[in-house]
């Protein structure tokens, strides 16, 4: 079964509620039809009737909640709870109020928080800013976590490397040049986001552009250093580095360039160095071999928020609302 279908019979086991915020973009409603006609998630569509009306013509959205902050029965709550939560920062009602009122992922973080759903899915025709910086304020971090990442579920067709084409790519959507410790952290959280997602053992290659001292530099230092990090902390976990692409996932290059490694050749999480580079790869693999791309999904935060490319399809919705259920099910 492929990776996505074993995503969404998963969801469906334990079916979550999961928010879709962006009201404003067609593409959203084409997909709660998706979901819906699937089976895979309860589905809550916050917006104001009149755009509702407009981008759902035409799809079969019956099934779904819709919620209009402006009318809403729990709105006054909402912004009770948002005040309580940022009355640190000096929040007033009429600030809670207008934020909620006009900010939709706002609004659906404050659901979240107060129990009335189990994740969201924005990014459509957002920036990953708007999408992540009310999910910090309200949801905030899982504890023990050192900090929240992304990554990329690809899964390339026809491809014996990873875990039969399937990998994660981790940071490719959020932390721009990350230091040794928060490399090492991203390592930890992409491992732990495999197993759960895909069922198998992760195995860690720190990315860069040496394999095991071939090249002398500031920038393949960081990696170095990353491992030795990871090893530390996290001993449990299957990783080794630093390595280039090739010496990472295809076998004979592994053997030759990393002798002895266990992870050399067998990779399925590929950690990069910062975010230019896991950027640039996950687009490069989804465009060139024809992947099909899922993210980027979150980690670290205390429920599942889930970001999503601006130029994504409507199947690529439907996919990240599948993960974000099966994420809302380990909570």
């Amino acid at each position: 079964m492929a990776f996505i279908d074993e995503i969404k019979e998963r969801a469906r086991a334990d079916k979550k509620t999961i928010i879709l915020p962006e009201s404003m973009d067609k593409r959203i409603f084409e997909a709660a039809e998706e979901i819906l006609k699937e089976g895979i998630a309860n589905v809550v569509i916050i917006g104001n009737d009149e755009e509702i009306k407009a981008n759902s013509e035409g799809f079969d959205v019956s099934g779904a909640t819709f919620i209009n902050p402006a009318t809403y029965e729990k709105t006054a709550e909402y912004i009770d709870l948002l005040v309580e939560l940022r009355k640190s920062k000096g929040m007033t009602r009429e600030e809670a109020e207008k934020l909620l009122l006009n900010e939709y992922m706002y609004y659906a973080c404050i659901m979240v928080k107060a129990g009335d759903a189990d994740g969201v899915v924005s990014g459509a025709c957002h920036s990953t800013a708007n999408t992540l910086k009310p999910a910090l304020q309200i949801i905030k971090t899982k504890p023990g976590t050192k900090l929240v990442s992304a990554f990329f579920v690809e899964v390339v067709p026809n491809c014996e490397y990873g875990e039969n084409g399937t990998f994660i790519f981790g940071d490719s959507g959020l932390v721009q040049n990350p230091n040794s410790e928060e490399l090492a952290a991203i390592a930890k959280s992409s491992a732990e986001s495999f197993e759960l997602l895909v069922g198998k053992e992760a195995k860690v290659a720190m990315l860069s552009h040496s394999s095991m001292g071939s090249a002398k530099h500031a920038d393949v230092d960081k990696v170095v250093e990353a491992v030795k990090i990871a090893k530390a902390e996290y001993p449990e976990l299957q990783l080794d580095g630093e390595l280039q692409l090739d010496a990472a996932i295809v076998p004979e290059i592994g053997e030759s360039k990393a002798p002895g490694s266990k992870v050399a050749g067998h990779a399925n999480v590929l950690i990069f160095p910062d975010l230019d580079a896991g950027n640039i790869g996950y687009k490069l693999v989804q465009r060139l071999a024809k992947a099909e791309a899922y993210g980027p999904v979150t980690q670290g935060i205390a429920k599942p928020i889930n970001d999503l490319s601006r130029g994504c399809s409507a199947k690529d919705i439907v996919g990240v609302v599948a993960i974000t259920a099966v994420q809302a099910q380990a909570q």
